[in-house]
């Protein structure tokens, strides 16, 4: 029993939210370090798929997962993934921002 993990970062993903009169909201970057074996999983959207802007507004980013080895190594992962996970691996979650609203004119 006992703890499997802890969290490494959990901040906004700057740039993330789409232009326009009012922009996108912004994702989130969390690294979750496993400190034990363990097996995770990821079911996620938007990443083939960048979220849409509405009335002119330009879309948001892309989200993106990564496995991080212990020794650093990065493995870029799907939208869904199973992952055998080591003591010192990391999962990078990279949630998309929201897609902007309006052209930047609109607001002049």
């Amino acid at each position: 029993s006992g703890t499997r993990g802890f969290e490494l970062r959990f901040l906004l993903r700057e740039g993330s939210g789409g232009e326009g009169r009012f922009q996108g909201g912004e994702g989130v970057i969390r690294e979750l370090q496993f400190l034990k074996p363990a097996t995770g999983s990821i079911l996620s959207e938007r990443r083939v798929y960048e979220p849409y802007g509405v009335h002119g507004g330009g879309p948001g980013k892309r989200g993106q997962n990564s496995l991080k080895k212990a020794d650093g190594t990065l493995i870029a992962q799907g939208s869904r993934a199973i992952l055998n996970l080591e003591a010192g691996d990391s999962i990078i979650i990279e949630t998309p921002g929201g897609g902007g609203w309006g052209t930047k004119e609109e607001g002049l």
